[in-house]
C-alpha cells in the first residue's frame, strides 16, 4: 500500500471521526435544552403566593411530538381534532392558520397529511396548577445526595399540568440546587422523605439498593374504621388496570408485593385510626390499594377511597361487579365533574386581573366537589349513571374586542409584599471521629455556594398576569383548592439502607387524638 493511500485513508478517518464528534456535541447540546435543564427554562415564568398556594404565572410554551405511525397519511387537523382533545377542532383550526401550530416550524394548511419524521410543534399559553406554599424543607445534603420532606400536592417532577410548580424546578429556582437525579417518587397527594442524587454514580448506586430491597421503608397513614391491633400483612399481588390514568387493583393476573400494617392508635370521636405501613415492594400504590382491599382506606383518598369502586369502595377486591374498561369509564368521569369546576364571569377585568380574594362563591357551591384545577381527560360519552349535567363545564366568557394580543413569553415579577423563605436546615448527623476543625452544618450556602432564593409574595394576580385573548384557559375562572384538597393522609416518614438512615417529623395529622379543622 501506497504512502498516499495510507495518508488519504487516514485523513479521512479524521474526517469521519470529527462527524462523529460534532454528532455527539450536537446531541449534548440538544439534551442540554431540554425543559427544565437549562437557566432559560427555569427564568421563563415566576411565582406568587396567594391563599396559602403557590401560583406560576401563565406563560408560553412549545409542546413538541415527532408524527407517530399511525398518524402518516392523515390531515394534521383531524389527528389534533382526536388525539388532543382538550380543545375542539375549530380551536386547533385556528391555530394552525395563526401559525402557532406549525410542521417542522413552519406554517401549513389544515389540510396538511403528516408524513414520516415530521415535527409538530404547537406554541400555548400555559397556566399551571396552583399548590400548597409549604416550604420543601431539607432533611440532608451532602456532595452526593439531597434529601427533603416534600409537602403533599406538589408532584415530584415535571408532568401533566405541572412544571414549575413540581420539585425539582422549585429547587432548582430557590436553592440553586440543579440537575438533580430523581432516586425514586411519591405520589403528588403523599408528603415525606424524597431522595435525589447529585452525581449519575451515587443515584445509581441508590436505585440499586432500593431494587434489590436493600432500603426498609416507613410509611404513617390515617385511615376509615378501627384498624386490628395485630400486625397485618397483606401479600395480595397487584395489576395496573389503567396506565393512563393511574389506577390499579388487588388481582391474580398482578405482580407480587406485600405491604405489613400495624396499628398506631385509633381514635374514636372521628372513627379512625393511624397505621404504620412498612412496604416490601414498590408497586404503583402499593400501601393505599392493600388498604382499600382490607377495608381500611385512607381516609381522604380521593381514589380508592371512592364510591366508585362499589358500594363496599374496593374492600375484599369487589367493585360492584364492574369491568375495568367500565371502572375507568366512571373514573374519567368522576374526575371531570368533581375537579373541572368554571365559575360565571361577566367582563374581561373580572376574568383577567381582579383578586380571587374578592370572588364571592355561594356556600353550597364550597361545599360540592374539589376545587383542583387538574387537567381531565374528555370522555366520548358519559360513563353509566352519570348523567351530562353532573360533568360541569368551564363557562366562557367573550374576550373583549380590544384584548391584548399575545407578546411572546417574558419575565413577569409580581408586586412583592413580603418573602417566603425555607425553613431552616436540619443538620446531618456528626460523626463522633471528625476532627476537622470547620464547622460540620451543611446549608444550601455551604453546598451550592449561595443561599436560597425567596420567592416573591403577591396579594393576587397583578397586571404582570398577562392575558391572551385565544387563551381557552385565560377565559375561564377557577375556584382555588381548599386545603383539604392538597393533602392525603400518606406520608413517607423513614427510609434507611446500607450505612444511611433519614426520617422526618410527623404531620399534625399523624397525632392520633388530631381531629381535622372544621375550616378546612
Amino acid at each position: 500500500m501506497s504512502i498516499l493511500s495510507c495518508e488519504k485513508r487516514k485523513a479521512d478517518d479524521t474526517d469521519i471521526n470529527k462527524d462523529l464528534k460534532k454528532a455527539k456535541l450536537e446531541t449534548k447540546a440538544l439534551k442540554a435544552k431540554r425543559p427544565g435543564f437549562t437557566d432559560d427554562r427555569y427564568n421563563e415564568t415566576s411565582y406568587y403566593i396567594e391563599n396559602g398556594l403557590r401560583k406560576v404565572y401563565p406563560y408560553y410554551f412549545t409542546f413538541t411530538t415527532f408524527t407517530k405511525g399511525r398518524w402518516v397519511g392523515e390531515r394534521i387537523l383531524d389527528v389534533f381534532a382526536r388525539e388532543f382533545r382538550a380543545h375542539p377542532a375549530a380551536e386547533y383550526e385556528r391555530c394552525i392558520r395563526a401559525g402557532t401550530l406549525t410542521v417542522n416550524y413552519d406554517r401549513v394548511d389544515p389540510d396538511y397529511r403528516l408524513k414520516h419524521n415530521d415535527l409538530l410543534a404547537n406554541v400555548v399559553h400555559r397556566h399551571e396548577v396552583p399548590v400548597t406554599s409549604q416550604p420543601i424543607t431539607l432533611v440532608h445534603i451532602d456532595e452526593d445526595i439531597v434529601v427533603v420532606n416534600k409537602p403533599a400536592s406538589i408532584p415530584v417532577h415535571p408532568c401533566g399540568r405541572y412544571r414549575h410548580n413540581t420539585v425539582v424546578f422549585i429547587l432548582a429556582k430557590e436553592y440553586n440546587l440543579k440537575n438533580l437525579r430523581t432516586i425514586h417518587r411519591l405520589d403528588r397527594l403523599t408528603s415525606g422523605l424524597l431522595l435525589f442524587g447529585r452525581s449519575p454514580k451515587k443515584a445509581r448506586q441508590m436505585e440499586h439498593q432500593i431494587r434489590n430491597r436493600q432500603v426498609q421503608k416507613e410509611y404513617v397513614c390515617r385511615v376509615d374504621g378501627e384498624f386490628p391491633e395485630d400486625e397485618i400483612e397483606c401479600q395480595e399481588p397487584i395489576e395496573v388496570v389503567s396506565y393512563k390514568i393511574g389506577v390499579c387493583k388487588v388481582s391474580p393476573k398482578g405482580k407480587d408485593c406485600s405491604t405489613v400494617f400495624k396499628s398506631l392508635g385509633y381514635n374514636s370521636k372521628n372513627n379512625t385510626s393511624v397505621v404504620l405501613c412498612k412496604p416490601k415492594t414498590g408497586r404503583m400504590h402499593q400501601i393505599r390499594v392493600h388498604l382499600q382491599y382490607l377495608g381500611y382506606p385512607v381516609v381522604n383518598d380521593p381514589l380508592y377511597n371512592h364510591p366508585v369502586f362499589g358500594p363496599l369502595r374496593g374492600k375484599g377486591g369487589d367493585t360492584g361487579g364492574k369491568s375495568d374498561e367500565q371502572l375507568v369509564r366512571d373514573l374519567i368521569a368522576i374526575h371531570n365533574a368533581e375537579n373541572w369546576l368554571g365559575v360565571d364571569a361577566a367582563d374581561d377585568d373580572l376574568l383577567f386581573s381582579k383578586p380571587a380574594s374578592e370572588d364571592k362563591v355561594g356556600e353550597d357551591d364550597c361545599d360540592t366537589g374539589t376545587a383542583s384545577r387538574e387537567s381531565s381527560p374528555r370522555l366520548e360519552s358519559p360513563a353509566p349513571g352519570v348523567t351530562p349535567s353532573t360533568i360541569m363545564t368551564p363557562t366562557l366568557a367573550s374576550p373583549s374586542s380590544a384584548a391584548e394580543a399575545p407578546r411572546g413569553a417574558r419575565e413577569r415579577s409580581p408586586a412583592c409584599g413580603g418573602t417566603l423563605a425555607p425553613e431552616p436546615l436540619a443538620e446531618p448527623a456528626r460523626d463522633d471521629d471528625d476532627n476537622d476543625a470547620k464547622s460540620d452544618k451543611v446549608t444550601v450556602a455551604t453546598q451550592t455556594g449561595c443561599t436560597p432564593a425567596v420567592a416573591a409574595v403577591s396579594a393576587g394576580p397583578s397586571d404582570a398576569l398577562a392575558a391572551d385573548p385565544h387563551c381557552y384557559e385565560c377565559r375561564v375562572r377557577y375556584r382555588d383548592p381548599r386545603p383539604r384538597d392538597l393533602v392525603m393522609y400518606l406520608h413517607a416518614w423513614k427510609y434507611k439502607g446500607p450505612g444511611w438512615e433519614y426520617e422526618t417529623e410527623l404531620p399534625q395529622w399523624a397525632n392520633v387524638d388530631w381531629e381535622e379543622p372544621e375550616t378546612s
